[in-house]
């Protein structure tokens, strides 16, 4: 695995990371699925406007208020059984006890050296987003057409508590 930086493209300059190779991990579910398309990693901050009566300006304050964040959608090709697909299963089952929530792990794999020369299964770098305390909110099976040849993907609606952004 490449180390954290960016690497020098010979011109003094780095070259940015790529966003086509990534891993998503689910803490506590054993084995992950594979996904094609990550969406929605976001986190914004809500703005109070506040104005004392006696102030000697007309224009409020603004304060930081509370930190918001939206849902994270995951894409997949369609799989037959998975422990990824089961907790999906016990998150928006129609009968269930607590909802099961875990930690979601999103990572950024630096291929600026080269494709990986093997499968990555576990995170180990630095540039990861990790949604904690997070749950499926959503399922939709996949779009079903006998006149094409597409890969039949299916898509989940994570939402989570906080967000940790990499360095």
């Amino acid at each position: 695995m490449a180390n954290a930086t960016a690497y020098d493209n010979g011109k003094g300059s780095a070259y940015p990371l790529t966003k086509m190779n990534f891993l998503v991990t689910v803490a506590s579910v054993a084995g992950t699925a594979a996904f094609s398309e990550v969406s929605g990693v976001e986190a914004s901050v809500d703005v109070i406007e506040f104005r004392q009566g006696n102030s000697g300006s007309l224009a409020p304050v603004k304060i930081p208020g509370l930190v918001k964040h939206g849902n994270v959608t995951l894409k997949m090709g369609y799989i037959l059984d998975s422990a990824f697909k089961e907790w999906i299963k016990e998150c928006v089952s129609e009968i269930r006890g607590q909802i099961p929530r875990n930690d979601v792990t999103i990572e950024l794999i630096d291929i600026n050296s080269g494709a990986p020369s093997a499968l990555v299964t576990s995170a180990v770098g630095t540039r990861q987003w990790t949604l904690t305390n997070a749950w499926v909110t959503k399922y939709n099976a996949p779009d079903l057409d006998a006149k094409t040849s597409d890969v039949a993907i299916e898509s989940v609606e994570i939402a989570y508590e906080e967000l940790v952004i990499p360095n």
